[in-house]
């Protein structure tokens, strides 16, 4: 017998029943079962987060697009997924197979998904030979080619500063821009400090040193190959121009000479406002005038959508069919946080593989390495999936539970009109009527207030804004990363991860005591913080304060997810959570659709560095919206496990 009493506050089932015997026993989740289902939700994070991080990158420095139109790109998969999940979900409701109904949909998806990924890399391999001539970083032929090709072209700053080259720099001045940077304080000013290395003005022997500095105030002079200016004699130079400087003439006094500090690297903010988006508008012009890798990788690409597309709902709903209802809460965590570490994986491997990184010098080296290591992963964990989750055992074992708790009924057969008499007819007739009449008053019990309605749309208008915001950070940021900051976007969105899993547990409790949309209103503030502080960091910003950011993101997105979803079911009905459900989820992917393009327009027009002011504004608009929201705040218990806390739908 099945203990059928919903807690008031939060509508929980109590995971427990009575046995013949009399004796009340907590139901278990089968952790085992759970985590081998939870290999094939792994897998799918682990493509989205690789997906999501590189193809930008490929898009914008390899076939030279507008944020705008890369932008469009990143949304196919959601406008797909509007349409192509809830086919293929419906779809393998109907599958009959020795392996049961998701597997084969698991396995062929994967598989498909797998092999067409891989073969993005020969379409991304046949565009780097054609742009060879402009792929080397630092060289001045290079840097010529691409000067001689649009020095008259009207190009933006990522600050969105439109200009022309030929106005800023010769051929030659153009040609000796270098990416990397050492810059050291002293009373004067600022040193910069490019280095040439072996393509540099020359040696000690011949008069000439090899490494170039650059003050800020335009004076070149050279010096010797040495870790701080004390280390190097104070003895005239040859400069650019042929003239000798002292460098003692360059300070006070030898004391203070002496204490100048050691040089630390970083980027030349002039090569990443000038060269780089010269670069891609050279790109741009190659790409137009051959797009034959293009349209390939376009093509390749949505066979890579359309096959992930074929098993992403099939995975989700593996789960429910596997886990009896009480305990689906808890089994959805453990989902959750299987794709979690997915997506984990991929940023620490984005890590440790130097073509993964966001620095300048990695620009055009290939991904095959990167993606293939990823599939790898994939196929791993499909391995493991399908050597041990047994589906249809699992199915009939889950059935034969949720009949003897009473939680699924075997439906009574149609009655036999021709087995009928006259009266049995006519009452069977009767009691049809009865049963929708009942079905209409239940209905017009469960339509929502006028208050509660407005709630509704004020509840999914929030999800729409906050992830406008939140997802277009997501969909650009590698490539912002790369533009504005050149930083690592894998330990940064690693971060983020890591904060947002450490939340999850403290936010559950927090939202049991104080409410849900307070917890989402304080969620809300911190995400607006940190991309609003994101909005003054530029190249040379410390590395430190935008991983406090992005951590302070993390934890806010959370406390946002935890409890925006459980706010909109709160107002279903009996019956209708599924409708709930996808009134949530048209909400959040339509908002996914749209947000890569709109950013992308905003990019374009205004430079890459309006990306966290536009994310800011929509996170702001969420707080108005969610200020106007007045039901489906009830304050939940506590979760008896603390596992429960991570029940959470992205």
């Amino acid at each position: 017998m099945y203990l059928n009493d919903k807690r008031r506050a939060g509508g929980r089932i109590s995971p427990s029943r009575i046995t013949p015997e009399g004796k009340v026993t907590v139901l278990k989740l089968n952790y085992k079962r759970t985590l081998l289902v939870g290999f094939a939700f792994f897998l799918i994070c682990t493509f989205w987060q690789a997906y999501d991080t590189i193809i930008p990158k490929i898009l914008t420095d390899r076939f030279g697009m507008s944020q705008t139109l890369s932008g469009i790109i990143m949304a196919i998969d959601n406008v797909l997924a509007l349409f192509m999940l809830p086919f293929f979900g419906a779809l393998s409701d109907r599958c009959r197979s020795k392996r049961g109904k998701r597997t084969p949909f698991i396995f062929i998806g994967t598989v498909a998904a797998v092999v067409f990924f891989m073969l993005l890399t020969a379409a991304d391999a046949s565009q780097l030979k054609k742009i060879e001539s402009v792929s080397t970083i630092d060289d001045p032929a290079n840097l010529s080619a691409i000067y001689e090709k649009v020095a008259d072209d009207k190009i933006r700053t990522p600050e969105g500063d439109e200009f022309t080259l030929r106005s800023l720099y010769s051929e030659s001045g153009f040609s000796d821009i270098r990416s990397s940077v050492y810059e050291t304080s002293f009373a004067a000013g600022k040193i910069l400090y490019t280095k040439s290395g072996t393509d540099g003005p020359g040696t000690a022997e011949n008069g000439k040193y090899k490494n170039h500095f650059v003050t800020y105030d335009g004076e070149n002079f050279y010096l010797r190959d040495r870790k701080t200016l004390a280390d190097t004699p104070i003895n005239p130079v040859i400069t650019v121009d042929g003239k000798s400087v002292s460098l003692k003439s360059l300070f006070d006094g030898t004391a203070e000479y002496e204490g100048i500090p050691a040089f630390s690297q970083g980027t030349n903010a002039v090569y990443t406002n000038y060269v780089v988006p010269a670069r891609q508008a050279y790109i741009h012009q190659i790409t137009r005038n051959d797009p034959s890798s293009l349209i390939w990788f376009m093509i390749i690409l949505m066979m890579v959508l359309i096959s992930m597309s074929i098993f992403r709902s099939p995975a989700v709903a593996l789960m429910p069919d596997v886990t009896v209802k009480p305990l689906r809460s808890k089994a959805n965590a453990m989902i959750n946080l299987m794709g979690t570490v997915g997506g984990m994986t991929v940023l620490v491997l984005g890590m440790g593989f130097a073509f993964a990184n966001s620095a300048i010098k990695n620009t055009f080296r290939p991904y095959f390495g990167f993606f293939a290591v990823v599939s790898g992963i994939m196929l791993a964990a499909l391995a493991v999936f399908m050597l041990t989750v047994k589906e249809p055992q699992w199915n009939a074992d889950m059935l034969r539970e949720s009949e003897e708790l009473g939680l699924e009924k075997t439906p009574e057969p149609a009655p036999d009109p021709d087995s009928m008499t006259k009266e049995e007819i006519r009452a069977e007739k009767k009691k049809k009527k009865e049963e929708k009449r009942l079905e209409r008053e239940e209905k017009k019990k469960n339509r929502l207030s006028g208050p509660e309605l407005a709630s509704l749309l004020f509840i999914l208008l929030s999800v729409a804004l906050w992830y406008f915001g939140y997802n277009a950070v997501t969909s650009k940021y590698s490539v912002y990363a790369t533009n504005v900051l050149d930083l690592d976007y894998s330990t940064t969105l690693l971060i983020a991860n890591a904060a947002a899993v450490i939340s999850y547990i403290p936010v559950g409790i927090i939202s049991s005591k104080v409410g849900r949309k307070k917890t989402i209103l304080a969620g809300v503030v911190m995400l607006a913080v940190a991309f609003g502080v994101a909005c003054f960091m530029r190249v040379g910003s410390p590395a430190i304060v935008m991983n406090i950011m992005f951590a302070l993101a993390g934890i806010g997105w959370a406390t946002i997810n935890v409890n925006s979803f459980p706010m909109v079911v709160e107002l279903s009905r009996n019956g209708n959570i599924g409708k709930y459900t996808g009134y949530y989820y048209s909400a959040s992917m339509a908002a996914q659709a749209l947000t890569p393009f709109v950013s992308g327009i905003f990019m374009d027009r205004f430079g890459m560095t309006a990306l966290f002011p536009y994310a800011t504004v929509f996170v702001c608009l969420a707080f108005v919206t969610m200020m106007l929201v007045k039901h489906g705040d009830s304050k939940p218990e506590p979760a008896k496990s603390k596992l429960e806390a991570f029940d959470v739908d992205n």
